[in-house]
């Protein structure tokens, strides 16, 4: 895996999207894996990161609102294609 290094210029890798946001891939996997995966990966996200999370588990959505309510996590915004969720999570 590219991992980044810190400078003026941020470059997407594997591991981000085009906004910068850090990204996780939980395709495939079921609930609670999803959640249990982003809260470990929201470690490596600095406050006020954000973390977008691939899942195509349909009780994602509604594990995540839950997951958000929790820990105080913001819970930025969800899409739906081709049966694949994405969900933008911000670190508080």
């Amino acid at each position: 895996m590219q991992k980044n290094q810190t400078s003026a210029t941020f470059l997407p890798s594997p591991e981000t999207t085009d906004s910068g946001a850090a990204l996780l891939d939980t395709t495939g996997l079921k609930c609670p894996l999803p959640v249990l995966k982003a809260r470990k990966k929201l470690r490596e996200v600095p406050e006020g990161g954000r973390l977008t999370v691939l899942a195509t588990d349909p009780g994602a959505v509604k594990d995540f609102e839950a997951f958000c309510e929790a820990t105080g996590t913001r819970y930025v915004s969800w899409s739906e294609a081709d049966g694949v969720y994405t969900i933008l999570l911000e670190r508080p």
